[in-house]
């Protein structure tokens, strides 16, 4: 199966099952692997490339700190993704946002790995219509295989 997901939990504010981050690897394999199948866009996506995306789970400050540093926009965020197979998510703002929205944070934590996987197969997310296409790509899949991810 390819890529490869490593998920690394790199915070200690907010508490993270282990068996979380097995079924966010998992999940966001087979997230890839239909990424990849059915929503490329473009044909300098960097994703078809990747044999391993790693992902890593960070607290607000370095989340605010990345996000300054790599996009020029201050205060923490809730994905980035660097075209080198890296995807940065704000465990923090995903707890808030899944608070919010009354769903549950491991499926909120699997919707920013796919958010991310999708970023690494060129949609984009800045204008309203493509922010929309990524929507409609990113949400069935979070619902399909969320019984794979929250068991």
């Amino acid at each position: 199966m390819r890529p490869e997901l490593i998920v690394g939990n790199n915070q200690q504010v907010t508490e993270i099952p282990e068996a979380w981050l097995t079924a966010l690897e998992k999940g966001g394999a087979l997230a890839a692997r239909e990424i990849l199948a059915h929503h490329l866009r473009g044909g300098e996506a960097p994703l078809p490339g990747h044999e391993c995306v790693e992902v890593a789970l960070v607290d607000d400050p370095t989340s605010a700190r990345v996000h300054e540093q790599f996009m020029g926009v201050a205060g923490e965020t809730d994905v980035i993704t660097f075209h080198h197979g890296e995807i940065v998510i704000g465990v923090e703002v995903a707890f808030r946002q899944a608070a919010e929205n009354g769903e549950p944070p491991l499926r909120e934590l699997f919707r920013y790995v796919v958010h991310g996987l999708l970023h690494l197969a060129g949609h984009e997310d800045e204008q309203p219509a493509d922010r929309a296409r990524m929507e409609a790509a990113q949400e069935p899949l979070v619902a399909a295989l969320w019984p794979v991810v929250g068991g």
